[in-house]
């Protein structure tokens, strides 16, 4: 398998190898990465629980004090610059949450104890602690997931690179933030590592329910070799009813469908209840399992698997009561009948089973029952546009701008002020880049492709306003003058 570098001209390594990435991932999945090495009776075991950790630290212009100016650091960075301002003091604390798997896990194995994490870290928080001179974290994160001994115990879940929120994202910048985290993670863990990735977690857990933007967003996952999609219950229904997924800690299938009748589908690991730290840091999806028994799929017993996410270092209970935690679990749960699984060693052992992907229930995103029952397959997108406005003039709940974690945040209305630059700086980086044919491989399209992924972090919209809004507003500043000047 090729070696990337993780730096190019530069800039961290994004782009310019989606042929050989592609190829090889093609390859690679060909064959189960988790089963071989797995060590869990999956015919004997009542049900399992899956804990996946979310880092992400953003990139902000704050490296110096006329904010037009300054160098681009990571959030990290400033908080570590800056200890006596509010919560900033948490940066040595945050720094240990990053690293500290890398501890844990050769620590259980050692013991004879079966550790298991899914590890999400955005791009941006790869390239800020590069550049920060933390080699020692991403060191130690490299050797559980490269080490053969512990390789089995981690599996790390790919996201956008900038951490971008897929409804209110263009779809074809979306698709630029999933290869470039690839490269990113590539170029820093190596290929290898990376044919093991196959889940992809989404930023703010947001599901975009638009059928156009839903079909082109499952299309880019199963496109850049995803085989699985976590999602939130609240941001999902039975296509046949509307309702809630009834069997939540068994995979489903999720299908898009465009209003030109095209189908997209990936299978779709359910995440229950908020994203309360407290659900992970008290290991709640552990004590939840040992409550259940085998389910029926498809003709099969097969156990449950109950899995949760969060924030891996925000909040006094990730950050103190975590450690222990997790390590008495892992400790209790090693060789029962409740074993800590990851989803992709999960699925392997499902499909061992004989079972298939068109064995799993169905789902579709939120809301889009209500247009099926009314739209034609097929009858086109001006149609579909009606429709859609008609059920908003009927009904003000509803509304075609995703789901997420917080259930009751459109992540379009109220971010005008930010959303307007990050709209004007995709249109340039279209024309002038993806028009212009630019090569990926040229220093201009790897300098532009960057700025423009560090505006669209979900951080700059979430607040709305304040010195968040102007660091985005900067961004896109930067981001705009480079594709204006340079081309």
């Amino acid at each position: 398998m090729i070696n990337l570098p993780e730096y190019l001209d530069g800039w961290p390594n994004l782009s310019g190898s989606e042929a050989e990435i592609s190829s090889a991932l093609r390859e690679a999945r060909k064959q189960p990465v988790y089963l071989p090495e797995s060590g869990i009776d999956f015919g004997s075991i009542n049900a399992a629980s899956a804990i996946a950790l979310h880092m992400h630290q953003p990139l902000i212009p704050a490296g110096g004090g006329d904010l037009h100016t300054a160098e681009v650091i990571s959030n990290l960075k400033h908080m570590w610059d800056n200890q006596g301002t509010g919560d900033n003091h948490n940066a040595p604390v945050f720094r240990w949450c990053y690293k500290r798997m890398g501890e844990f896990i050769p620590q259980l194995v050692s013991e004879g104890k079966q550790p298991r994490a899914m590890l999400e870290y955005s791009g941006t928080l790869f390239h800020g602690l590069r550049q920060m001179g933390l080699h020692d974290v991403l060191d130690a994160l490299k050797g559980v997931t490269c080490d053969p001994q512990y390789r089995r115990c981690v599996e790390w879940l790919g996201m956008p690179w900038g951490h971008a929120v897929a409804p209110s994202t263009p779809m074809q910048d979306f698709r630029l933030h999933v290869i470039a985290w690839q490269h990113h993670f590539a170029a820093i863990f190596g290929m290898e590592a990376l044919s093991r990735v196959r889940g992809f977690s989404p930023a703010e857990m947001a599901l975009p329910n638009h059928p156009e933007t839903a079909y082109e967003y499952v299309k880019t996952l199963v496109d850049c070799g995803y085989q699985w999609l976590l999602v939130q219950e609240h941001s999902v229904e039975r296509p046949e009813n509307g309702h809630s997924p009834e069997k939540k800690h068994l995979p489903h299938r999720l299908v898009c469908r465009n209003s030109r009748g095209e189908e997209a589908s990936i299978v779709a690991i359910i995440k229950t209840q908020g994203s309360d730290t407290k659900l992970v840091a008290q290991m709640q999806p552990y004590y939840e399992a040992k409550s259940l028994g085998r389910w029926e799929l498809a003709g099969k017993s097969v156990p449950p698997l109950v899995t949760q996410i969060a924030d891996g270092e925000n909040g006094g209970v990730m950050m103190n009561e975590f450690p222990p935690k997790y390590q008495e679990v892992v400790r209790e749960s090693s060789g029962s009948r409740t074993p800590l699984m990851n989803a992709t060693e999960y699925l392997e052992h499902l499909f061992a089973l004989g079972l298939q992907e068109k064995d799993l229930p169905l789902l579709q995103p939120v809301h889009q029952k209500r247009i099926w029952d009314r739209f034609k397959a097929g009858d086109g997108p001006e149609k579909l546009t009606t429709l859609i406005e008609q059920l908003k003039k009927e009904d003000h709940r509803f509304h075609m701008e995703g789901g997420s974690w917080t259930n009751d945040i459109s992540w379009v209305r109220g971010y005008e002020n930010v959303l307007g630059p990050m709209e004007k700086v995709s249109s340039l980086f279209n024309e002038k880049i993806l028009k212009a044919r630019i090569p990926t491989t040229d220093t201009r399209y790897r300098n532009a492709l960057f700025h423009l992924l560090c505006s669209q972090t979900s951080c700059y919209r979430y607040w709305g306003q304040g010195i968040w809004t102007d660091y985005g507003r900067e961004l896109c500043r930067r981001a705009e003058s480079v594709l204006t000047h340079d081309f």
